[in-house]
């Protein structure tokens, strides 16, 4: 079949949208019609060379939709179903996912690459194979995708809201309840407050942090986080450092959780002055797989046992917490709907990705279909 889709075709280049074709469903694999797609920074780490990738390839890996087609063997879903799609697949057996870490799952060896875990391709144009993200490519009108990256959900939700919680949502409130651990009474410091850092927000005060202090430049992005659970917001880490030892009594951060959509060596150092003894700095954020952009005094992480952990997906398992962020919800105890600042046609997808670089949007929504 054809599907319109957005694509970028090398390193430093805008979204072309264009008509590809599609292959239908193999042997556990499933037909999607998207619905919705979220737009997340980590797709521009694609033309800016943060992530290395394999083009031409469809980005987005936020999304949501319904079924219209499943291959064989498929027992997960049904054409009709409401799926969100999760950007890291899990097969369930792998060494990770049968030992309860799911966001480490082996199927998320190829998600840069584009490709289905086998090197084959469902996308093409013109004889050229064009790769998917995160096996998924959700700026498109249609994917073909493994029956490992979607989580099924209930109908009556509204897709275009329930299409976070495949990405930004669980890794930032994971980054805080989970990698972070924060508890009842601590303080919590988030550095950037996009897509993942104010879920981080949310997830913090969710577990009944005291304080939770907001760190960025951007105005909007400060007033959306004390409206979402922040007890605190500031423009710099030097601000929001003094707070803290004031807050505090001197005994800094019990988290510090690093979430900018591009994680530099000043921020790293920052959340790891602010954390107090036994405190926990958690680098979701990322850099360049040759930035070394972690450099620390070994001294006092021994002296004062503090814990600097890395976390993918928020270290959540997103066949079981894409559905229980859902349900939080549902009970008014998460916000999701707040969390949509602007929506674009898929032939505006350039025009969102600005908005992003701006600081204009927490979370921009493409609607492939309007």
């Amino acid at each position: 079949m054809k599907t319109k889709a957005a694509v970028l075709t090398g390193p430093g280049r805008p979204f072309e949208v264009m008509e590809l074709d599609l292959d239908g469903p193999r042997e556990g694999e499933v037909l999607l019609r998207y619905t919705a797609a979220g737009m997340c920074h980590s797709d521009l780490h694609l033309p800016d060379g943060i992530i290395d990738a394999r083009f031409p390839i469809v980005p987005g890996h936020e999304g949501a939709g319904v079924v219209e087609e499943v291959g064989r063997g498929v027992t997960k879903v049904r054409p009709g179903d409401h799926v969100v799609c999760s950007f890291i697949p899990s097969c369930g057996h792998c060494r990770y996912c049968s030992t309860g870490r799911q966001s480490l799952c082996d199927l998320g060896a190829t998600l840069t690459a584009g490709s289905m875990p086998d090197g084959s391709f469902r996308l093409h144009r013109d004889g050229q194979d064009y790769g998917a993200m995160c096996m998924l490519g959700t700026f498109a009108e249609y994917g073909t995708v493994s029956e490992n990256s979607v989580v099924k959900v209930e109908p009556h939700l509204p897709l275009e809201s329930a299409v976070l919680v495949g990405c930004g949502v669980p890794t930032g409130w994971g980054t805080a309840v989970y990698a972070g651990g924060v508890r009842p009474g601590d303080t919590v410091v988030v550095y950037g407050i996009g897509g993942i850092g104010i879920n981080a927000v949310q997830g913090a005060a969710h577990a009944g942090a005291k304080n939770v202090v907001a760190v960025d430049p951007v105005a909007f992005k400060r007033e959306t986080a004390l409206k979402l659970g922040a007890t605190h917001a500031f423009e710099t880490a030097e601000a929001a450092h003094s707070a803290i030892v004031d807050l505090t009594r001197g005994q800094g951060a019990d988290e510090a959780l690093v979430t900018p959509g591009v994680v530099d060596a000043d921020v790293v150092t920052a959340a790891f002055e602010a954390l107090g003894k036994g405190g926990t700095m958690v680098l979701t954020g990322m850099a360049g797989r040759e930035d070394v952009n972690v450099r620390l005094p070994g001294q006092m992480i021994t002296l004062y046992e503090k814990t600097i952990r890395g976390s993918m997906f928020g270290s959540a398992n997103p066949q079981y917490d894409i559905g229980k962020l859902l349900g939080l919800y549902e009970a008014g105890a998460l916000k999701l709907d707040e969390l949509v600042t602007a929506k674009y046609t898929l032939d505006q997808i350039n025009d969102g990705y600005r908005d992003l670089r701006e600081g204009k949007n927490i979370r921009g929504v493409v609607l492939p279909h309007a």
